[in-house]
């Protein structure tokens, strides 16, 4: 199968010495949903900025859809749509102005560009507001004219950083059924977030990068698999007895609140079993905690280390 993407060797060392990146070797499925996590300062920035040619590079290829950005550099970013973290749009300009003149950057016949508009506009809710200036819009608004603005030229890789920073959550949801549905008509999608649970939701790889090095490379599934235990809060019917379980750590946290640790390999059915023998009846269950946070947590733990080379202010 063709890789979206692919860094050899990559490497950015910034004036003074700071080295950014350490020999990146990353290859990135076409199609697949991928989050590129790590701590403040890790390098994400920094390879991002190199990805989409806004950034240097010290050493080391890079290839998009086949495309070398020294070679290639036109074609690669035709490859290509960036979503910023900032909004770096003209505020003054009105939402249509700014998505079809985008495509016009790329050559985009204006009839084409707004009949694109329309269509990405329309599935990002904003195109009631097309003819506002972008100045007025709200936070969660202008991170929509971002993603609709970075799809004009209709890119086989989108990029997104932090694309959910500040937004609500039933707004930051919607979001996610939209990227859903991009990435399941064929748009390969690169994510990075702070908010680890939209990570868990969304993509199917993951790597995670600390101090400029890629500690982690693997599938959700299988990362998630390395947990040792899950903590499961279940509700349970106001008139429940009080519970009693063998075998399992729990604690009624309220009379109706259930918490219960589950060994890998343990499952759940022991926990229900046991519970309507005594004719406790189950409301509703859910994660105490997001899984991947608590790896991304002992990951980064793990690798934790100080070279002072391997500081990075930017990313």
């Amino acid at each position: 199968m063709t890789n979206a993407l692919e860094l050899a060797q990559l490497t950015k060392t910034y004036a003074g010495g700071v080295q950014a990146l350490r020999g990146i070797d990353l290859q990135v499925e076409a199609g697949d949903f991928y989050a590129l996590l790590g701590p403040n300062g890790a390098g994400k920035s920094t390879t991002i900025g190199i990805i989409s040619s806004l950034v240097n590079k010290t050493s080391g290829k890079v290839n998009v859809f086949g495309y070398d950005i020294d070679r290639d550099i036109v074609n690669a970013k035709r490859q290509l749509g960036l979503v910023p973290q900032e909004f770096n749009f003209n505020p003054f300009e009105t939402v249509m102005q700014i998505v079809v003149n985008q495509a016009g950057y790329y050559g985009v016949a204006r009839a084409e560009a707004v009949r694109r508009a329309e269509k990405y506009l329309g599935q990002l809710d904003l195109w009631g507001k097309r003819n506002e200036r972008a100045r007025m819009l709200s936070g969660g608004m202008k991170r929509r004219l971002m993603i609709a603005r970075a799809l004009m030229h209709e890119p086989k890789l989108l990029i997104l950083d932090e694309p959910t920073a500040g937004v609500d959550i039933e707004l930051r949801r919607s979001m996610w059924g939209f990227l859903k549905e991009l990435n399941a008509q064929g748009t390969t999608i690169i994510l990075t977030t702070h908010y680890l649970e939209e990570a868990e939701m969304l993509c199917r790889n993951i790597g995670i990068i600390q101090h400029g090095e890629l500690v982690e490379n693997t599938s959700m599934k299988e990362l998630l698999s390395k947990l040792k235990s899950e903590t499961f809060i279940l509700d349970l019917n106001a008139k429940s007895p009080l519970p009693k379980l063998d075998g399992y750590h729990y604690r009624l946290t309220d009379t109706s609140t259930l918490e219960v640790e589950v060994l890998r390999g343990q499952g759940l059915n022991g926990v229900f079993s046991q519970l309507s023998a005594q004719g406790i009846q189950v409301q509703s269950m859910r994660n105490k905690a997001n899984r991947l946070e608590e790896l991304f947590v002992a990951l980064v733990h793990d690798n934790a280390r100080t070279p002072q080379s391997a500081q990075e202010n930017k990313a």
